[in-house]
């Protein structure tokens, strides 16, 4: 049986010094021999330049563990072969928390879209309700860093494709697979090992664990079939959109998205036993992330809606048909396999206006189904939307969701998001 001693006097190498790599090693190197590598040479330090691996000699070392961080690609890294030739030996962090924590009740959030969002709404409702609970993964900080955990201490995690693919140990009792789009796959190569990376959640249950999908998912439907899964499956779909717009008053929750983040919220608050009354309250609380469909202002009939945190069109789907008369800001580093995939029923009154580097992609995507302008800088088509909307007196929405990477003009989504508001207030405030 693993467990503590597993990780007491071995050898270990960690792999990649992000976020995940540095806590590993804050949690490991007190009672193991730890080496550690990454690809960019620069975080050879001072600090750690004696702990750093000599890939010159890497076949005389013998390792017990090799602990791989997320952003390692195991095809495109330096130690590619020697990975490949000690797979067997490869774990990850969730595979340390969990050989640490096993008695604890874990709650496992994935898919494509909606995740940190999913997440952060579990843990509202839990910790409203005096639940001991920690929020950890892609949205909060490593499990291996919580402190005071009890037997009784509720884990929620979000946990992406990469962390759950690399996995050798890690279990959940709750799986959450919100819904599946095509996205990672010039990481995964093609969909159907995206989808096995995300599912394996669900593949590694064990019998009684609980298990929710969206039911009207092809991709996920595609795959699940295919398996014996000996947890509990639960397939949501849209019925119960009228009971939460009924009691939800929250109009950042009230979108096809949120909707459907929020019937896995309520569905796994139920097995809790929390009542509606005190899952609403929360939810009616509830500030929404940032660079999240984030309403960023609210004036005069025109509502401004931050999405920058949207990679793919799925992301953004479901807000083109949450709101009307739509200027829509789209645009940026497009992801491999991604499409726009819209009803026969198109949303109605809703004009695009292309950014970033890759008008022709866009313009293809758009063709026939959505009016589309090319303006290159988010600036400019923010200049453009206020000239044509200066007359116009009825409801409309200044839609900021790119449906794409940000690396073409910016670090990350984050500062996409900032540079946004820093436009908005300039231009409609100033």
């Amino acid at each position: 049986m693993f467990g503590k001693k597993n990780f007491e006097n071995k050898k270990i190498l960690i792999y990649g010094l992000g976020i995940s790599g540095k806590s590993c090693f804050k949690y490991l190197s007190k009672k193991n021999i730890i080496t550690i590598f990454d690809d960019n040479k620069s975080l050879k330090n001072s600090q750690n330049q004696n702990l750093f691996l000599n890939i010159k000699k890497i076949n005389d070392y013998k390792f017990d563990y090799i602990v791989l961080s997320p952003g390692i690609d195991l095809k495109k890294c330096k130690l590619n072969k020697y990975l490949i030739k000690n797979k067997q030996k490869i774990i990850t962090e969730i595979d340390i928390f969990y050989l640490n924590f096993p008695k604890n009740i874990k709650i496992t959030i994935t898919g494509t879209n909606g995740k940190s969002t999913t997440c952060q709404i579990l843990y509202n409702i839990f910790k409203s309700n005096k639940i001991d609970v920690r929020l950890v993964g892609n949205i909060g900080k490593s499990p291996l860093l919580e402190k005071k955990i009890k037997n009784k201490t509720i884990f929620i995690i979000e946990a992406s494709s990469y962390q759950i693919a690399y996995s050798k140990f890690f279990k959940t009792d709750y799986a959450a697979i919100l819904n599946l789009s095509p996205d990672h796959l010039e990481r995964h190569g093609n969909i159907n090992q995206y989808a096995n990376a995300k599912l394996k959640l669900i593949y590694e249950q064990d019998r009684n664990k609980l298990a929710y999908i969206e039911k009207k998912n092809t991709i996920i439907n595609k795959h699940i079939v295919k398996k014996k899964i000996r947890s509990k499956l639960y397939k949501l779909n849209y019925n119960k959109e009228p009971f939460f717009k009924k009691n939800i008053k929250n109009l950042y929750l009230l979108d096809k998205n949120n909707l459907n983040n929020i019937h896995f919220a309520y569905s796994i608050c139920k097995k809790f036993k929390i009542s509606d009354k005190k899952i609403f309250n929360s939810l009616n609380k509830f500030k929404g992330l940032k660079f999240r469909n984030q309403i960023i202002y609210k004036k005069n009939n025109l509502l401004i809606i931050n999405d920058s945190k949207s990679t793919t069109f799925s992301s953004t789907v479901g807000l083109l048909y949450s709101y009307s008369n739509i200027f829509w800001i789209v645009g940026g580093k497009y992801k491999k396999g991604d499409k726009l995939n819209l009803k026969r029923k198109y949303p109605k009154n809703i004009k695009a206006y292309i950014i970033g580097t890759n008008r022709k992609f866009f313009t293809n995507q758009l063709k026939h189904k959505i009016e589309s302008r090319y303006f290159g800088s988010l600036n400019k088509a923010i200049l453009i939307i206020k000239k044509e909307i200066k007359n116009d007196f009825s409801k409309k929405t200044i839609l900021f969701s790119p449906s794409a990477a940000s690396f073409d003009q910016f670090k990350n989504f984050e500062e996409r998001g900032r540079y946004f508001n820093k436009l908005v207030k300039k231009i409609f405030r100033g």
